[in-house]
């Protein structure tokens, strides 16, 4: 395959942004930090990316050994992407990205996609901070959807739509998705206020709601 542009650099940040610096590279990594994804998934979750951009990203995160390319056993018969342990590994990338980036958000503009699970990445450190000892699935629901979050030992998992059995379940807004992210407004303020319901009578409900 051709040789992709460099900046020719012998320096670990510039050796990271030769793989993952383009244009809806960290984008796509996102939504496949939620699990595998098909293309038409992809494609439908990144609002503004062409096909071919998305079909050449895919092809260069594959040759850089960040995701793979695996098909469904029947009756699915399809194609999905999948992260290697490698471009797992940019989780803590995005999520210190994500909260530099939250006191930017300010209000939504007219022109802004929301999708529910591009809140999961600014809300882990929330959800696995002070508030949220406890190990557990967790449930987080918007208007705009749902995930869930996988919270214990190690680093949070999290994934798009709802979860199976969930220990506890979130409700609450974009707004204040974005406040608690930001560090404006903490889970337990948030419960207080009536902006945030848990539901669930497992340990891990039990914290959320600050008993």
């Amino acid at each position: 395959m051709p040789r992709r542009r460099s900046y020719d650099q012998y320096c670990a940040a510039a050796r990271a942004l030769d793989a993952v610096g383009d244009r809806w590279t960290l984008l796509i990594v996102r939504e496949l930090l939620a699990g595998p994804r098909r293309y038409t998934d992809l494609h439908a979750d990144l609002p503004g990316v062409s096909t071919d951009v998305l079909a050449s990203r895919l092809k260069d995160m594959e040759r850089d050994a960040l995701a793979t390319r695996r098909r469904l056993p029947p009756p699915a018969a399809a194609y999905v992407y999948e992260l290697t342990e490698r471009g797992r590994g940019l989780l803590p990338v995005l999520t210190a990205l994500a909260e530099w980036g939250a006191p930017a958000l300010g209000e939504r503009r007219p022109t802004d996609a929301v999708r529910a699970h591009w809140f999961a990445i600014p809300l882990l450190p929330v959800l696995s901070g002070p508030e949220s000892v406890a190990a557990g699935l967790l449930e987080v629901r918007l208007d705009e959807g749902a995930f869930h979050v996988r919270l214990g030992d190690g680093e949070p998992e999290y994934g798009d739509g709802p979860a199976e059995n969930p220990d506890a379940r979130l409700v609450l807004d974009a707004d204040t998705c974005r406040e608690l992210s930001g560090g404006a407004l903490t889970i337990g303020d948030g419960v207080r206020d009536g902006r945030i319901e848990v539901s669930g009578d497992g340990t891990l409900a039990t914290v959320l709601r600050g008993e």
